[in-house]
């Protein structure tokens, strides 16, 4: 007999007659046929292989169940047609056969028709054309035996050979029985089973281990002491099974309606937990399900149903409510308002539903008690929408959900908003939009129209200003009615008070800022304010019916717990905008505060965020939440950078630089022994003392890289000599210069913007200075100043001077030290490099060598751990390096003294 692979699957292959039946048996490499007469002992041999396929298992089973049930004569002539060769099939089954085929096929979950098939055809294999009985010729011998006689004594051998073998170690599993009149009174049986723990089809009755032989049952003579400590560990997870424990023969246990619902309510999963399965017949469904749905909250005399209305009616709007509800179904299909009625109204977890009988869970009759889970805004449902899931009860706790036609339609609407067909600009928009505007003021009017805000987020300089007048004159011109409010920084007031003339020109613009400051007469045009006077004057700003409200420059709310953040969230209006170039600058909290301002409930609460969304994705653990967090938060964050593809194609191209310099002798000295004091002070100090210690460290660090005199904190003195970061700025202005250029020169210290102003006084060249001290009128007259070209060298504070600002006349931006975080760099960079230049600009950032700038430029560029970290939370993030790796980022190296 050829080699027959039995850790692979096999298949039985039915013939007609049935013992022309084949067994396939299969690995990787080869397929083995074999007719059932060969199959047979190949397949009781293989029982107790450890290593079986279960296919192979459910096949072993059903040959050893054949033979027992041949050897007990249950077979009979079957049907032929004429001039046929005569069958035999299996006949002459009692209920106790009939339960073991039924158990054999569902412990494998397998087809009942394959087990009753090769059953059939081991019957007419067997017996078929018996041996003709030929006398023995020998006077004295007795007969041969008959076939029957032979396979009895096979059988008996069988056995005898592994009576010593027959398995001890056995797991317990519960049947659960119960006839008509016991369902009419709400009652069940359960029946004990016991299981070889090798092999979970051999099985009998836990009673047959009390009352029957080995030879019956097949199990060895511990297999009773064994599944009596199963039973009192079952018993321990769900104590009604102590009532078996008490029994002389633990045959059965009938249960009331409270066992069976203690039974459903926790009991399964208890046992389940225990390795103890609980088996329901087909005659008994459970096939009852609940699925939360989600659409608009039923009203009186809606008939159980959303109702309909316009699509582009404001659906969303902050005064419609949605629900969710449990919707129970059978099989799929939704059961209706009686019949979940009559569910929740049963008093037994048994009913008839539907002409069956039906096992009702308590979680699901509660749920038939109970069906309308909450009610809930519009930006909640959105987001369950988007999504399919909805939290119930913790914020941990989700459930798929279904949604309804309508918000099945505002879904579908969301999701295309961004790429469907642009609508025509408005008629009062003096300005030609460029496509990707377009279809910005596109998306924008979408969302508002909905009664929904938005965060439009592009790169500064791609003109989301302009989209913005764009949608205020589209609103308008379609019914809306209530003015514009714009709250930004100061330096902004100017930027959108020109830009309304320029672009709609006619529409109203009021400043709110200054002494001056009124509403009286406010009507349908702009007003613009900034943060600070928002936070003084909240009150009367709140009492405006304002049509839409705009943030520009977003991220200055990003903290929700300031005065600001909680004044912008108090100003009511049918629409909200956000608009920034960096939605996220530290941490994804930062993103949900502004969507939140946005589009209020759309992300939960702050902890519910952190739990379900931020913690999860900036950990790395769970890959597929920044894919359904993409997928939620999509349709209401536009991100368009000026890299892409057709979206700012007449921009010149930007050459960026790092200028490596040395230190001066007077710069190391400083360095050193300020590492070597701070270093010793912050391996004696306290945690909390260490942060503080960590950061002065850096920060002083810096300053020396810069200059001494910021350092030492000198006034007014002679700059050059004493750093090369100032020796390279004299040599890039006076190449700028020389070709009738301009440069923006950043840092982030006002000190060292000071500094560089005396040393360009010094040197005649002009200049000016801006920084968070400058009045708004000044920043206005200094960048029209130096967009005319009067001074060519624009210093900046990078915090005052790094947004908002339209400096196109630069081609050249200096950063005279490293910002640790490079989205503000490039920011600042964007106040030069956006639509509207038109010369190549070339951006310049100094590094000193060998020094702790050096070692963070090379982190961000590499990406490292520890740069993302940086690129994360900023230096605070370098406050839990440890000693050692913290004296590695900032020990001098070998490189960086220029002699």
């Amino acid at each position: 007999m050829p080699f027959v692979p039995l850790t692979g699957p096999a298949t039985f292959r039915a013939g007609d007659p049935p013992r022309e039946g084949v067994v396939e048996f299969s690995d990787q490499r080869r397929t083995v046929a074999l007719p059932i007469r060969a199959a047979i002992p190949v397949l009781t041999r293989a029982r107790n292989r450890e290593d079986l396929h279960p296919t192979v298992g459910l096949l072993s089973g059903a040959a050893l169940l054949g033979m027992r049930l041949v050897a007990a004569g249950k077979f009979a002539p079957g049907p032929t047609a004429s001039g046929e060769a005569p069958r035999w099939q299996v006949s002459g089954l009692d209920a106790d056969d009939e339960d073991r085929i039924e158990m054999l096929a569902r412990a494998q979950r397998d087809d009942e028709r394959v087990v009753r098939d090769l059953i059939d055809a081991i019957a007419d294999a067997m017996p078929r054309q018996p041996p003709v009985e030929v006398p023995d010729r020998t006077p004295k011998g007795p007969s041969r035996p008959s076939f029957e006689q032979r396979l009895q004594q096979r059988l008996a051998r069988h056995r005898r050979v592994e009576v010593g073998d027959l398995p001890q170690l056995v797991r317990l599993s519960i049947r659960v029985e119960a006839d008509e009149e016991e369902l009419v009174a709400g009652a069940v049986r359960l029946v004990p089973q016991v299981h070889d723990e090798q092999n979970p089809l051999h099985l009998c009755d836990l009673a047959s281990l009390w009352v029957d032989d080995p030879e019956q049952h097949g199990f060895g003579d511990r297999a009773r002491t064994h599944a009596t400590i199963a039973l009192r560990a079952a018993a321990d997870a769900w104590p009604v099974l102590d009532r078996l424990l008490e029994l002389r023969v633990p045959d059965q246990l009938q249960l009331d309606t409270d066992e069976l619902v203690s039974l459903l309510d926790g009991g399964v999963e208890a046992l389940r937990d225990r390795g103890v399965d609980v088996m329901w017949p087909r005659s008994l469904g459970r096939d009852l399900s609940a699925a939360a749905t989600l659409d608009r909250a039923r009203t009186p005399g809606s008939a159980g149903g959303a109702r309909e209305e316009p699509l582009n009616e404001p659906m969303l709007a902050t005064d419609q409510v949605f629900a969710f509800r449990w919707q129970l179904a059978l099989h799929g299909d939704p059961l209706t308002e009686e019949e979940m009625d009559l569910l929740a109204a049963s008093a037994t977890p048994l009913m008839r539903l539907r002409g069956n009988w039906t096992v009702v869970d308590p979680a699901i009759a509660r749920k038939a008690r109970k069906r309308l889970l909450r009610t809930v805004r519009p930006a909640e449902a959105v987001a369950a929408a988007l999504t399919g899931v909805v939290q119930v009860g913790t914020a941990e706790q989700q459930e798929q959900v279904v949604v309804g036609a309508s918000l099945l339609r505002v879904r579908e609407q969301l999701v295309g908003a961004a790429t469907r067909e642009p609508v025509p600009p408005p008629e009062a928009l003096a300005a030609t939009l460029r496509d990707y505007q377009r279809h910005g003021l596109t998306w924008l009017a979408e969302l508002t129209s909905l009664g929904l805000g938005a965060c439009l987020a592009d790169d500064m300089g791609l003109g989301k200003t302009i989209t913005l007048i764009a949608l205020h004159l589209h609103r308008h011109e379609r019914g809306a009615t209530g003015p514009t409010l714009v709250v930004c920084p100061a330096s902004l007031l100017g930027n959108w008070e020109d830009e309304v003339h320029r672009f709609a020109p006619g529409t109203p613009v009021t400043r709110f800022h200054g002494s001056a400051r009124d509403l009286d007469g406010v009507g349908d045009g702009f007003v613009l304010t900034t943060y600070g006077t928002l936070q003084r004057d909240a009150e009367r700003l709140a009492g405006v019916a304002w049509d839409l409200v705009v943030a520009d420059e977003a991220q200055h709310v990003k903290n929700p717990r300031t005065a600001t953040a909680r004044a912008l969230r108090g100003i009511p209006s049918a629409a909200r905008v956000a608009l920034t170039g960096t939605p996220v600058e530290n941490n994804l909290t930062e993103l949900w505060a502004i969507l939140d301002w946005a589009i209020p409930g759309l992300l939960g609460s702050r902890n519910a965020f952190r739990k379900v969304w931020a913690g999860p994705i900036e950990s790395g653990r769970e890959p597929t939440k920044a894919r359904q967090f993409a997928d939620l938060i999509g349709p209401f964050l536009l991100r368009r950078r000026k890299s892409d593809p057709g979206i700012a194609p007449e921009l010149p191209p930007k050459t960026e630089t790092d200028h490596r310099v040395g230190l001066t002798r007077e710069q190391v000295v400083l360095y050193e022994s300020f590492v070597r004091d701070v270093m010793a002070r912050i391996e004696r100090a306290d945690e909390d003392a260490r942060r503080g210690l960590v950061l002065t460290l850096l920060t002083g660090l810096k300053q020396i890289c810069n200059h001494p005199a910021q350092f030492l904190k000198q006034g007014a003195t002679r700059l050059s000599g004493r750093s090369q970061k100032i020796d390279l700025l004299d040599e890039l202005l006076g190449t700028v210069l020389a070709e009738d250029g301009a440069a923006l020169v950043f840092t982030q210290y006002v000190a060292m913007a000071r500094l560089l102003e005396s040393h360009l006084a010094r040197a005649g060249i002009p200049h000016q200075l801006l920084h968070g001290g400058t009045p708004v009128r000044e920043r206005e007259a200094m960048v029209r100043r130096f967009q005319a070209g009067e001074a060519p060298v624009f210093l900046l504070s990078l915090k005052a001077g790094g947004t908002g600002l339209n400096l196109t006349r630069a081609d050249h931006v200096i950063h005279v030290d490293r910002w640790w975080n490079p989205a503000v760099e490039e920011q600042a960079t964007d106040r030069a490099y956006r639509i509207g230049q038109t010369r190549p600009v070339q951006v310049h950032r100094m590094i000193t060598r060998g020094t702790v700038e050096e070692r963070i430029a090379e982190m961000l560029g590499r990406k490292r751990a520890l740069a993302d970290a940086v690129l994360g939370r900023g230096e605070t993030a370098l406050t839990e390096l440890s000693n050692d790796e913290l004296r590695d980022l900032v020990t001098l190296r070998p490189d960086a003294r220029d002699d």
